[in-house]
Formats: structure tokens, sequence, C-alpha cells
């Protein structure tokens, strides 16, 4: 029972995280600044989640999954943040 009431927690803080990067996503003015957003939020809200469904988990195999599917959306989060930062200054470069 006290398991279940921290799962809703965390997992209601990560959508939260969840919600607030989609915001930043609609209300930030150029690529850069949504991109920030989008990018720490949703690292910040999978990691709440991932905490979260950890106390549900049977056994401690099920819980590295999880760390491991967090670990490798952390990485592929800022290779992709990465690329679209450094392709949206090439572009404003070229616009001047």
């Amino acid at each position: 029972m006290p398991a279940d009431i921290v799962t809703l927690v965390l997992c209601g803080a990560g959508l939260v995280f969840f919600f607030a990067g989609t915001a930043g996503i609609i209300r930030f003015p150029d690529t850069l600044t949504r991109l920030h957003a989008l990018t720490k939020a949703d690292n910040v809200g999978l990691g709440l989640l991932i905490t979260g469904l950890a106390f549900q988990a049977p056994d401690w195999q099920s819980v590295g999954k999880l760390v491991l599917i967090w670990a490798m959306a952390l990485i592929a989060a800022g290779t992709t943040a990465q690329l679209v930062a450094r392709s949206a200054l090439q572009q404003q470069d070229t616009s001047q």
C-alpha cells in the first residue's frame, strides 16, 4: 500500500514535468529555448516515472531494465538535442 502511494506521487510529478515541457514547446519563442524546455523537462519527467514504476517492479532485474531504458533515453535526447541545436544555429548563420 505505501509503495502504491509513492508510485502515484512520483508518476504524477513526472506527468507535471512532461506537461511543463509541452508548455515550453508551445510558449517559447525560438528553437534553442524550446529544445531546452523539452529535453530538461522530459528527462526529469521520465526519471520520476521510472522511479515510480520501480516501486511496482517484481524483481531487481525489472528495475535494471527500467534504469537502462532511462539511460538510453537520456543519451538519445542529448544527442538529438545537440543535432537539432547545431542545425538551428547553422540556419541562423546562413539567414543573416
